[in-house]
């Protein structure tokens, strides 16, 4: 049976001519699923009854369950879900003086192989539908009783490996008749998949792409990211500076400090070299240690220094706030 919340507006709105209804009916069903947030087809009063009855037979809506969720001391929530397969996700609430911000997993475990990276460990099963996606954010306002204002596809997965799912995820999250969260309040990460920037910067969608970074050179990049044997840091920077052009977006490089790798101030210097002219802003991450990791937090001095020279140098950078670490919910750095 088919999950209704797979479905943009457009595609549903093809779904009920092809049941032999009118259009509109869907944007009413659009409407109960992300303004009202029903959990049934009965709960949709303006629809008639034989038509809640072939919605039934046809389609089902999917609602997560929460198995565990854990609140750090600075108050961000990791939700585990059962999202009914017999497989869990994990999906972040934080917290900013901007809003309430939730990081959003793409897949059941990754492919990528990131060497710093939590999601590392966790075996790639399957990419979840667009449906899934939205679910937790759903999901999550529905447990908080307040309403999400940023999203960011930064959990589990590689979202542009899930290209798809992901894009039509972001459609129905910005539909004015549904969600209504702003595109320039959504943010996709990618470890570089070179050949999905290109075809991002098309959809012409006014999100905020995130590059997973990390390194300035080939030998030290790839050494952290396998993805970069695959699509090397000049084909990266290539693809980013199209996708600039193409949208007239800023980029963000998010880029994780490890002690004694690629923090000093050599590195800072190609780092300016590199993203010289480019309309971007880089995100400095602390990294965070994980289990059988050869990668360490570099000190604070350090992270502060290599700030400040970019800064300095005209490239704006900024040190990512940390948020449930106590959790084991602090940036996983895709």
């Amino acid at each position: 049976m088919k999950n209704i919340k797979d479905f943009d507006l457009q595609d549903l709105e093809q779904e009920f001519i092809n049941m032999g209804e009118k259009k509109f009916r869907a944007g009413q069903v659009f409407q109960w699923l992300y303004v009202e947030k029903v959990k049934s087809f009965d709960e949709m009063t303006n629809l008639s009854l034989e038509l809640r009855e072939k919605l039934k037979q046809n389609y089902e809506i999917c609602n997560y369950k929460i198995i565990k969720k854990l609140e750090s001391s600075d108050g961000t929530k990791k939700y585990l879900f059962d999202i009914l397969d017999g497989n869990a996700i994990e999906t972040v609430l934080m917290q900013y003086h901007h809003g309430k911000t939730i990081c959003v997993s793409s897949q059941v475990g990754c492919k990528m192989g990131c060497k710093f990276c939590a999601s590392t460990g966790i075996p790639f099963v399957r990419s979840l539908t667009a449906g899934e996606i939205v679910e937790q954010i759903l999901a999550v306002e529905q447990d908080i009783g307040e309403k999400i204002s940023n999203v960011v596809y930064m959990g589990i997965g590689e979202p542009l490996d899930n290209y798809d799912n992901v894009v039509k995820s972001i459609r129905i999250l910005n539909n004015q008749k549904g969600m209504n969260i702003g595109a320039r309040h959504i943010s996709v990460s990618t470890s570089g998949l070179v050949p999905r920037i290109y075809d991002l910067a098309k959809e012409n969608i006014q999100c905020t792409l995130s590059i997973s970074l990390h390194a300035t050179n080939n030998e030290k990049r790839s050494a952290m990211m396998p993805v970069n044997n695959a699509y090397n840091i000049e084909e990266l920077m290539k693809a980013c500076k199209d996708y600039i052009k193409t949208t007239n977006r800023r980029i963000s490089f998010e880029y994780a400090l490890a002690k004694d790798n690629n923090d000093n101030l050599q590195d800072a210097k190609e780092l300016v070299k590199l993203l010289k002219g480019m309309l971007c802003h880089v995100n400095l991450i602390p990294i965070n240690k994980i289990e059988n990791g050869k990668f360490t937090k570099s000190t604070n001095e350090n992270i502060i220094k290599f700030r400040d020279y970019l800064n300095d140098n005209g490239i704006v950078a900024t040190i990512r706030r940390e948020l449930g670490s106590d959790i084991d919910a602090a940036c996983r750095t895709t």
